[in-house]
């Protein structure tokens, strides 16, 4: 059952425990472990057996951004968590926080739950990534993940999900549904990451419909409803039929329903907050990660690195696609996911322009990992600038 444990006066944060009950031990003695017996003992005298001591239970900490009932990115992270505590039971303790700011806060909570025994902790958001840092060298017993970050220690990995490969899927859907040849993105944050959303999914509308453009209005900030509700409206009052959205609440696909225009969800299945608008959701499975890293720090095999999941690793997906979507729509995003599994399919195959002409990838040419951590342009089809660049 869920309990508060981390109390800072600074900052009203969430927090709950989920452990597995303790097992029953058997009371006859024949179930039990094997003991042997001193040898100046006789058998008579021995009228029970002891089980073995059980090993305590791996901490694991979880920081969020979002509260957990975002209803997109950090309720994808709350999923992977209990499908975590499933998986091992009660060789594992989990805790988590939610609502811990991009700020020296975070600093602050990480250390408190190293200090309270945490030995393996997963931060959920790019901005954790300094505290984590500075958290690594002082506490070299533990484990530090971080997700969509870039920065390394020899006690702290980096994790991320090839989000882009959701994002392009789900531009092979609305390149195809749009009436009005425009589609509109609500982003969050100008990093790689969501540019690279926004290009995707571009380049997938256009593998559907080569005419299309995206329109694209900032929001600066993760989670924030309202704010992402009015940017939702701005872009339906430009002309977008079809949004995608790189934020964390379905604040997005509600607006569109009462809009009359459709959209698709992200980082979970949205369906039920907007029936009617719903085309599909881009989903992120963190489970697959989440079992791989805990199960590497029980085992005494964890190492630190660079790891980068999508379609192939079955962290990425689109799901719930619309019952009007046309079958051949269909069957090219299956294609699509295949292709990606295999690894004969890139998202970052040239030519690939920018929006002002210039020559991004050549024909042929595949962009690589370290092309992508650096994307700051927009793909010709989107109108606009990337906040910050020149």
């Amino acid at each position: 059952m869920p309990v508060a444990w981390l109390v800072l006066s600074v900052l009203l944060v969430g927090c709950a425990v989920e452990k597995k009950p303790e097992p029953v031990v058997a009371s006859n003695p024949a179930l039990l472990p094997f003991v042997p017996r001193p040898a100046s003992v006789s058998a008579t005298a021995v009228t029970s057996v002891q089980p073995l001591p059980k090993a305590a239970p791996l901490n694991v900490l979880f920081l969020y951004v979002g509260p957990v009932g975002d209803g997109g990115w950090t309720f994808s992270h709350e999923k992977a968590r209990k499908e975590l505590v499933r998986v091992f039971g009660d060789k594992i303790q989990t805790t988590y926080i939610e609502n811990v700011p991009e700020s020296e806060v975070a600093l602050r909570v990480i250390r408190e739950g190293a200090i309270r025994g945490n030995t393996l902790i997963f931060g959920t958001t790019f901005g954790y990534m300094e505290p984590m840092l500075k958290a690594a060298s002082q506490f070299k017993g533990v484990k530090f993940e971080h997700a969509t970050g870039y920065k390394l220690a020899e006690n702290m990995s980096t994790y991320d999900g090839r989000t882009y490969e959701g994002a392009y899927l789900a531009g092979v859907i609305a390149g195809k549904m749009t009436k009005t040849g425009t589609l509109g993105v609500v982003a969050s944050i100008p990093i790689p990451e969501v540019i690279r959303n926004i290009n995707g999914f571009t380049l997938g509308a256009q593998s559907s419909n080569p005419k299309v453009r995206t329109k694209v209005v900032w929001v600066n900030e993760w989670f924030n409803p309202p704010k992402e509700a009015a940017a939702a409206t701005n872009l339906m009052d430009g002309g977008a039929d079809i949004l995608f959205q790189n934020t964390d609440s379905p604040a997005v696909l509600q607006t569109a329903q009462d809009k009359g225009k459709r959209a698709i969800g992200w980082d979970s299945d949205m369906t039920a907050y907007g029936p009617k608008a719903h085309l599909a959701s881009s989903v992120i499975n963190w489970g697959p990660y989440y079992i791989k890293a805990t199960k590497d720090v029980l085992d005494g095999t964890w190492t630190m690195g660079q790891r980068w999941w999508g379609v192939k690793e079955g962290v990425i997906d689109v799901v719930s696609i619309a019952d009007d979507v046309p079958a051949d729509v269909k069957a090219r995003v299956d294609a699509v996911k295949a292709g990606l599994r295999k690894g004969s399919f890139s998202v970052w195959k040239g030519p690939i322009l920018d929006n002002t002409g210039r020559e991004m990838l050549k024909k042929g040419e595949v962009g690589n990992d370290l092309f992508l951590a650096g994307m700051n342009f927009y793909v010709k089809g989107v109108e606009g600038k990337v906040p910050g660049s020149r």
